[in-house]
């Protein structure tokens, strides 16, 4: 393309091919970043399982019918909205670096626990929205219906109308996990040696960029799967209600 003949024959091209598309670095620095990027997946997996109950405890907070409720709502509310607005990177330097420096007796220090904890509570907030989105979608009449059968609320909302919610906001709940995966690098910035840190260290012994380019190799071979696994996931409901309302 004229793009890519602009770009290879720039006066820059060769000091930018030296400092960026380094093969021999490349293939030097790529097993011990995919070696570090286990450390990425583990936070990932812990802290997905801790995302998708707490937003989803969030989530029927918010949805708690009555005035009764009122308090409950509005706290949840407030939650939500506080770690919406925050950018992510400073609740991860204020629970990363602030909560340790406080020195409470039995308070982890760990960087790799807050960064757990920071992830957690960054993206409940999105996925409980998700999630309430999914329950608003099931129409009144379900849980009527079930209530006619004498079944309390609770069981209504645990047996009929959350089974249906999930289902229904699993593609962007996929999509909320890829970003989750990508900001994992985040908690770098506390210390702990992942794939991103591993990438500094290797780029700061060589005075070259091409270890981030390892890294960007592994995060597209991880989340191009699963971004065509959503638009399936997306194909097959539309497919699914394209058949039913037939």
């Amino acid at each position: 393309s004229v793009l890519g003949w602009v770009i290879v024959n720039s006066p820059g091209w060769p000091a930018f091919q030296e400092s960026f598309l380094n093969a021999e670095i490349f293939w030097d620095a790529l097993p011990d970043v995919i070696a570090a990027f286990w450390v990425n997946v583990r936070l990932f997996l812990i802290a997905e399982v801790l995302i998708l109950v707490f937003g989803l405890v969030l989530a029927v907070l918010r949805s708690l019918p009555g005035p009764v409720f009122f308090p409950v709502r509005l706290l949840a509310t407030f939650y939500v909205d506080l770690f919406r607005a925050l950018p992510g990177i400073l609740v991860i330097f204020m629970l990363g670096f602030g909560i340790p420096a406080l020195g409470i007796a039995g308070v982890p220090v760990d960087p790799f626990f807050w960064g757990i904890v920071t992830l957690t509570l960054l993206y409940s907030a999105y996925v409980s929205e998700v999630y309430r989105a999914g329950i608003d979608s099931v129409h009144p009449s379900q849980d009527a219906a079930a209530r006619s059968l004498g079944l309390t609320r609770s069981q209504s909302l645990r047996h009929v109308v959350l089974p249906q919610a999930v289902r229904r906001v699993t593609p962007p709940l996929l999509n909320d996990f890829i970003g989750l995966q990508k900001d994992t690098v985040l908690i770098s910035f506390l210390g702990v040696v992942e794939i991103f840190r591993t990438a500094q260290i290797k780029q700061m012994a060589t005075f070259n960029f091409t270890p981030y380019l390892a890294v960007a190799l592994v995060f597209i071979v991880v989340t191009f799967p699963l971004a065509r696994l959503v638009d399936w996931l997306v194909n097959r409901d539309r497919s699914r209600a394209a058949t039913g309302a037939r």
